[in-house]
């Protein structure tokens, strides 16, 4: 193989890794911040030790230092201790059980010239998943701007680029990452790293807390390497 092929040969390989990260760590923080905590998902993330190495970003230090304040969380607690623990957290950061919500889970909060639910930026971002044939699982009970969603929505971008980019089809592949760069910057890039300070902030788990930081840095470093910082 000629230097030039090896290089082509070398940027594939690193870009499907990075895309793979993405899908791994997104799927599994749009999943934290929109389900409530269950027994056996915590079981599942004790046994697959998913804190260890997260496959993208580990070296930042956000990243870094959440992943050991998540593990170490969970680390000695029953699946079961450790869900009912975390869903009083859960519920105070982003339900409010009656009380102030401490870290809406919603955009338009965020960036809608009222801090109201339901605002321009929650039409703007279902328009966005319609595009892809996707609906918010909840739609008409939880506004489809959830930082859980939009989390889920990026990991199935850049899974649409690393399936064009296996079958060699570089259009699609150039046309999902430049969907992927344009969603960061209309939406995710505008308040989800603010919102991950209020949770880092206001949690009372080291887990809620560890996850905030990881994706903190997580889209630091995503915003950086696909150029929208």
């Amino acid at each position: 193989m000629d230097q030039e092929k090896h290089t082509a040969a070398v940027t594939e390989t690193t870009t499907k890794e990075f895309l793979l990260g993405e899908i791994l760590t997104l799927s599994l923080l749009g999943r934290t911040f929109y389900a409530f905590p269950e027994p056996a998902w915590i079981d599942g993330l004790v046994k697959n030790d998913v804190f260890q190495d997260v496959p993208l970003a580990a070296d930042h230090a956000d990243v870094r230092q959440g992943m050991a304040l998540a593990r170490q969380w969970l680390d000695g607690r029953s699946s079961q201790q450790a869900a009912d623990i975390l869903e009083s957290d859960y519920i105070r950061l982003f339900v409010g059980g009656g009380r102030h919500i401490l870290a809406p889970p919603w955009e338009s909060v965020y960036v809608s010239s009222e801090p109201l639910l339901l605002q321009r930026e929650t039409l703007e971002v279902r328009n966005w998943y319609a595009r892809y044939g996707l609906v918010a699982e909840k739609k008409g009970q939880e506004p489809d701007d959830h930082v859980g969603l939009e989390l889920e929505f990026v990991a199935h971008l850049a899974g649409l680029a690393l399936e064009a980019l296996e079958r060699g089809e570089q259009t699609r592949f150039q046309e999902a990452m430049d969907a992927q760069r344009a969603f960061l910057k209309e939406h995710v890039l505008r308040w989800v790293p603010t919102w991950a300070t209020h949770v880092a902030q206001h949690a009372q788990t080291d887990f809620y807390r560890g996850c905030a930081l990881m994706t903190r840095g997580l889209f630091q470093v995503l915003a950086e390497a696909l150029g929208v910082a």
